[in-house]
């Protein structure tokens, strides 16, 4: 469970593991502005405690269930599916040798996945490749909101110089979130 002043805001079924990531990336891909967020003393409540100043309650007033399926059940209006998040400009560009060996740099890198067979991964990449941060979760939606904790604990953010690879399908949630 995600709470923000102790209130909830979100469940999500997830892979234990980089909460406080999955907690910061799937409020920033909501547009809650989060500035930090902790675990409890009990890990067994399975809640993070997020710290976002400007958390207007009344904004967010769908009950919603975040599942590890498509992001878009559970909204209560198609307004509620657009985020609002500045448009990422980029100069970047990324040979089409190197694209198309991502994904198998990513794949070599999941020790979940290669456990159990059924795990999802978002990898970051710097432009020549670099393997920067890689997560795995049940979820495509988590694994990318991982990443994106990462990305915003370590300033990284907006990720305008950097590719996201992921695997499995590449839904329009999941280009939102990047």
């Amino acid at each position: 469970e995600i709470r923000i002043g102790g209130e909830p805001v979100a469940v999500t079924m997830r892979t234990p593991g980089h909460d406080e990531e999955l907690a910061l990336g799937f409020c920033l891909s909501e547009g809650l502005a989060p500035v930090a967020a902790a675990l409890p003393a009990d890990l067994g409540a399975n809640t993070v405690e997020v710290d976002a100043p400007g958390f207007d309650p009344q904004r967010l007033r769908r009950s919603f269930y975040t599942s590890s399926s498509c992001g878009v059940c559970g909204k209560g209006a198609l307004e509620a599916v657009g985020v609002e998040a500045p448009r990422v400009e980029s100069r970047l560009a990324v040979g089409a040798a190197l694209l198309a060996d991502l994904p198998e740099r990513l794949r070599a890198s999941q020790p979940a996945f290669a456990a159990t067979g059924g795990l999802h991964a978002t990898g970051l990449f710097d432009q020549r490749g670099k393997l920067l941060c890689l997560r795995e979760d049940v979820g495509r939606h988590n694994a990318m909101d991982k990443v994106v904790g990462r990305a915003f604990l370590e300033r990284r953010l907006p990720l305008a110089e950097y590719v996201l690879c992921v695997s499995g399908r590449l839904s329009f949630e999941l280009v939102q979130k990047a």
